[in-house]
């Protein structure tokens, strides 16, 4: 395509701009690009990166100059999944996109979340044999009318060649809200609530799945997702999200 049959769509780009200025996806202000976060609310991101815990994707306050540690949480406790990742930590703005994206119908701030959850699992992706959203109960997705965790699966498998595979797991169970419970009441609360379908299991065998959510708090919903992929025959189960909590320096599973 030459640069003059490109000019008609930049100046419509052109006129939307000065129509419609681009906006903060956190906050609403002005920013230089669309769909970006403005300087204020990058800055007060608390992005994860390395060092962290390599089980469970929680940093480590200071580096300890050695690669591929484990934190005391995931010695004394190993989650059923094998590895964690996330964006950053469930602080305020972060905390501001999810909720904006699953309570303000604002599903396109999914490409933005999802790309940077391509980036932080991007050596999770690579290992990857499926991409598996965690799914909703049916009457909540009815009354949201989508699952944000399919939106941002389908953001982080895009152009990988990896299928995002909602199909391979089912909620078979309505729970409680899990806000506001305990650690142990989250796990209780999520016993039995999923299941791989008899007709999907043929095509989990001895795949590694990359499970995506929107945020990780206590762990008891990766947990029980991940039981009940591997239960159904995949050889190992990956978590990416895009925030997940992490209290008082303290490593959370």
């Amino acid at each position: 395509m030459s640069r003059f049959t490109r000019l008609p769509g930049l100046a419509v780009r052109a006129l939307v701009g000065l129509v419609y200025p681009p906006s903060c996806i956190a906050c609403g202000g002005a920013t230089a690009v669309p769909h970006a976060l403005c300087a204020a609310c990058w800055r007060e991101m608390r992005f994860i990166e390395r060092p962290y815990c390599e089980r469970l994707g929680t940093p480590f306050s200071v580096d300890l100059g050695s690669p591929g540690l484990l934190s005391p949480a995931a010695l004394a406790d190993p989650p059923v999944y094998q590895r964690a990742r996330a964006v950053a930590r469930y602080d305020a703005t972060a905390r501001r996109l999810v909720q904006r994206l699953k309570y303000e119908d604002r599903l396109d701030l999914a490409g933005a979340l999802g790309g940077m959850m391509a980036r932080a699992g991007a050596e999770l992706m690579a290992e990857a044999d499926l991409v598996v959203p965690v799914p909703l109960w049916r009457w909540r997705l009815w009354r949201r009318r989508f699952n944000q965790a399919h939106l941002l699966a389908r953001v982080v498998a895009r152009g990988s060649g990896v299928t995002v595979a909602p199909d391979l797991l089912a909620r078979v169970r309505r729970t409680r809200q899990q806000v506001g419970l305990t650690r142990a009441a989250r796990a209780e609360n999520l016993q039995g609530a999923f299941r791989v379908p008899e007709a999907a299991r043929a095509r989990l065998q001895g795949k590694r799945v990359l499970l995506v959510d929107d945020v990780l708090t206590t762990g008891a919903t990766a947990n029980a997702a991940a039981r009940a992929l591997l239960r159904g025959g995949a050889a190992a189960v990956d978590v990416l999200v895009f925030a997940r909590v992490v209290s008082d320096g303290r490593d959370v599973v």
